[in-house]
């Protein structure tokens, strides 16, 4: 890379905005899984929009490749420099600007944590609904860039939901200010969608105004046993219209998935005195001052005489609450510690969930006998995290070595359903050259359209999402 154009990055920054170093740079080069592992000779940390601006105004000018990041909590390995590019983490822009109470919005810049937004609207009697495993590091930038969804998208919607203005710097370093807090506008192109989900390959997101909601006043969190998945849809269906819609979460969880947590997370125990096959957590929110433990609680007697339910536990308390939340929160924590898994983030419609999982574990099973399916996640929304962890006793390295095999067969099956092979995780490089085997000719058309007309000299991310 070129020594003169790198001076003028570290110029733009300042000695307080930039690394060399190679043990700083380091752990932004490695995502959580370490599946992916990249290089980058420069790290560059700018502090305002106008920094970014002139940054990507070199690159442009220079045809310096830049990768953006946020958080380094993504899956996809869309956040790594894979061939030495200059790596612009995003981690200094970190205020929130302004919380207006009355239009249930606030301002924030892209590297604001996740949990501090959360904790921000909380302060003001107001929620940020999205929440993810991750929240602790992942940032509002990087959840714009790959449209985040989390365990309340049922209710609330993914991060594309959750955005009312935007401001994005171009690859020639022009910024585009979308900043409006308007829930109505009709005047065009609506532009600001452009760049969420797009992992920045077409510009950078430095800022957003979020959508907030009133915090909720009562809340009924609940641990149930089911003896299917095909008993968690009509659960699904059977409480949403107990509750009047006030389901917020409802999270599928396999008898394996309690075990692994049990086994590898100190403190975890089965909140239930006999075995299921299946549970689902499920969380259920009023705004209002609403008895919403007795219409579960009515709701669960109902799905027990249909033989729905075998058993359930609702939270008592704030700390009740939170034991049961963990079971879920610390499923992939507990699945990695297991040992090697070959992982996949898809979606189906909600009533095809039985029949997919029952379909595609058995196309696993008979490539891979003995695998281990750990299957759950946001079963409300259609979005299952559909895993597999090595037989016991196998090759580590030689499980890993068909995680492209299996992800044919999976993904596969999933378009057959009409489904999607990233529901929340993005594309990244993983699953880049899957593409264009289920999206259609147009599609890809206009992908590549789009992109070469934003980054036509495709500095930004190159080689994520998709391939010019």
């Amino acid at each position: 890379m070129n020594a003169k154009t790198l001076t003028r990055l570290k110029e733009i920054v300042g000695p307080r905005g930039f690394s060399e170093d190679a043990s700083v740079i380091a752990p932004h080069l490695e995502e959580w899984r370490s599946k992916y592992k990249g290089s980058s000779p420069l790290m560059l940390q700018p502090d305002s929009t106008e920094q970014v601006s002139r940054i990507l105004a070199v690159c442009h000018e220079t045809a310096t490749p830049i990768v953006p990041q946020g958080g380094n909590t993504g899956l996809v390995g869309g956040q790594i420099p894979f061939n030495g590019e200059v790596l612009l983490s995003l981690e200094r822009l970190n205020r929130i600007t302004g919380i207006d109470v009355e239009n249930q919005s606030m301002s924030v810049e892209a590297g604001v944590v996740l949990a501090a937004a959360q904790s921000a609207a909380r302060e003001k009697g107001l929620l940020f609904p999205l929440s993810l495993a991750a929240e602790g590091s992942a940032t509002i930038g990087g959840n714009l860039s790959t449209n985040a969804g989390g365990v309340n998208v049922l209710r609330y919607g993914m991060m594309r939901d959750l955005v009312l203005g935007l401001e994005a710097v171009l690859a020639d370093g022009r910024t585009l200010n979308l900043m409006t807090a308007l829930r109505k506008d009709n005047t065009g192109y609506d532009l600001k969608q452009i760049f969420v989900g797009a992992e920045g390959t077409l510009g950078i997101i430095t800022a957003a105004i979020l959508k907030l909601f009133p915090e909720p006043k009562t809340r009924a969190t609940v641990f149930v046993a089911i003896s299917s998945p095909a008993a968690a849809v009509r659960l699904l269906a059977g409480m949403q219209a107990d509750s009047g819609g006030q389901i917020s979460a409802f999270e599928l969880i396999p008898r394996i998935g309690l075990e692994l947590i049990t086994h590898h997370i100190a403190g975890a125990r089965d909140p239930l005195s006999k075995h299921s096959p299946w549970y689902v957590l499920v969380e259920a929110t009023s705004a209002v001052q609403f008895d919403l433990d007795t219409a579960i609680e009515r709701s669960l007697a109902s799905a027990g005489e249909m033989g729905l339910v075998s058993d359930a536990v609702i939270a008592k308390s704030e700390s009740q609450r939170a034991a049961l939340w963990s079971l879920r929160e610390n499923m992939s924590e507990a699945q990695k510690r297991e040992g090697p898994s070959i992982k996949h983030d898809v979606s189906v419609p909600v009533s095809a969930i039985p029949e997919f999982l029952e379909r595609a574990t058995a196309a696993v099973l008979s490539a891979i006998p003995g695998a281990r399916a750990v299957s759950f996640g946001h079963i409300g929304d259609g979005n299952i995290h559909f895993n597999f962890s090595a037989p016991i006793g196998a090759d580590g390295v030689g499980f890993l070595a068909r995680w492209q095999e299996i992800q044919r067969i999976v993904h596969d099956i999933v378009h057959e359903f009409g489904g999607s092979i990233s529901a929340e995780h993005g594309i990244g490089v993983q699953k880049r050259d899957q593409l264009v085997r289920y999206k259609s000719a147009v599609e890809m058309d206009l992908m590549r359209t789009l992109k070469r007309a934003l980054d036509p000299k495709n500095i930004l991310n190159p080689g994520k999402v998709v391939a010019i």
